[in-house]
């Protein structure tokens, strides 16, 4: 995979995360499918580690940015 790809990738992944919002969720749901959210979170802190470790790895920083959140 090129590295343009791979930006278009985790750009795409990152998109579908603007688009999740659990604001609306009732506590029953949320209680419902904790162990499945807490999972998934988990899982994609562990990638985003992995990938910003390769790249400390090789000397370069990881500068951590505040975002706004999208509208």
């Amino acid at each position: 995979m090129s590295s343009n790809e791979t930006i278009e990738r985790l750009d795409a992944a990152v998109d579908a995360l603007d688009g999740v919002d659990l604001t609306n969720w009732s506590d029953s749901a949320l209680s419902g499918h904790l162990d499945e959210l807490s999972n998934v979170l988990c899982r994609v802190d562990a990638q985003l580690t992995r990938l910003a470790d390769a790249v400390r790895s090789r000397g370069f920083s990881v500068i951590e940015m505040e975002l706004t959140p999208a509208a």
